[in-house]
């Protein structure tokens, strides 16, 4: 069982490191990316001999990760997103610093991108949700019920552009008062502005399976510059036997940056959600016939 994490060494001060607790041993490693860089935050599980986790922690600004633990043989699984996982096995010593050899990461194979065309997402296999504040309690989780959607994937994903139009009316937050509200005027206002509209041709891969795709959210009447950051979760095939790409993405909306104007709303008695929604999407995508 773990005691506490250390203290970094004063290397540069010369001065010895954290004297340990009674009964323990202490375990560092350095972790490094593959142009032998440290790797900050990069995750570490530390097992005992049965399989069990006592510390969980991640990697400093240096790339360095340390621990006090009892005496005994442990198991060091290091992970980052993007990078293929290692394992490294220690020894622990009572009233001893073991450090273990530095631990190189190398990248992950990349799934599998999809081929250049028009793919339509599916709706029926994807979900458009969106978690929120209620006047800064609890929060409320909501969806839109329908949308639908196009990709292009370019020669390169680089080279991709993506359309979606989401039914403002369809907004499900299982409260059919509250969805009420939400529909009028003094909100989404669905009778003026029937959908929102999100067009990007702006793919920046961001490392691994992770993709900044960046463009323009039309809601409300007002269009302002978003980025999904997107998880690539590669390719499948259906009941059907159709190929499918899949991907889950997040963003986070400021309600007043499209004029909704939530203090406002506070100071009629209007209570509905707060100022900041978080967007997730969870989505699937054929090739167009």
């Amino acid at each position: 069982m773990a005691f506490a994490l250390l203290r970094r060494r004063h290397r540069a001060t010369g001065r010895e490191a954290t004297p340990l607790p009674p009964g323990s041993g202490a375990l560092e490693c350095l972790v490094l990316d593959p142009v032998r860089l440290p790797m900050h935050r990069a995750e570490v599980s530390v097992r005992d001999a049965d399989g069990r986790e006592v510390v969980r922690g991640q990697t400093d600004p240096n790339g360095r990760f340390a621990t006090t633990v009892r005496p005994g043989s442990y198991g060091l699984a290091i992970t980052s997103e993007g990078y293929q996982p290692v394992r490294r096995d220690c020894e622990a010593t009572d009233g001893a610093h073991t450090t273990v050899e530095p631990v190189a990461m190398d990248l992950a194979p990349q799934p599998a991108l999809p081929e250049p065309g028009v793919w339509r997402i599916d709706p029926d296999h994807s979900a458009v949700r969106f978690v929120a504040r209620h006047i800064g309690l609890a929060a409320v989780h909501g969806r839109f019920n329908q949308f639908e959607g196009t990709m292009v994937i370019g020669k390169t994903m680089e080279e991709s552009r993506v359309e979606v139009a989401i039914n403002t009316a369809s907004i499900d937050t299982n409260v059919r008062q509250r969805d009420d509200h939400l529909r009028s005027a003094e909100f989404l206002d669905v009778a003026a502005y029937p959908y929102m509209h999100f067009v990007s041709d702006r793919f920046v891969h961001r490392g691994g399976s992770r993709w900044s795709i960046q463009g323009a959210l039309n809601l409300h009447g007002v269009s302002r510059s978003i980025a999904l950051d997107t998880r690539y979760l590669g390719l499948g095939t259906g009941i059907g036997g159709e190929t499918r790409a899949a991907c889950s993405a997040v963003a986070e909306l400021h309600r007043e940056d499209f004029t909704l104007d939530w203090r406002t709303m506070l100071s009629r008695g209007i209570a509905v959600v707060g100022a900041t929604i978080r967007v997730e999407l969870d989505i699937q995508a054929v090739p167009q016939d």
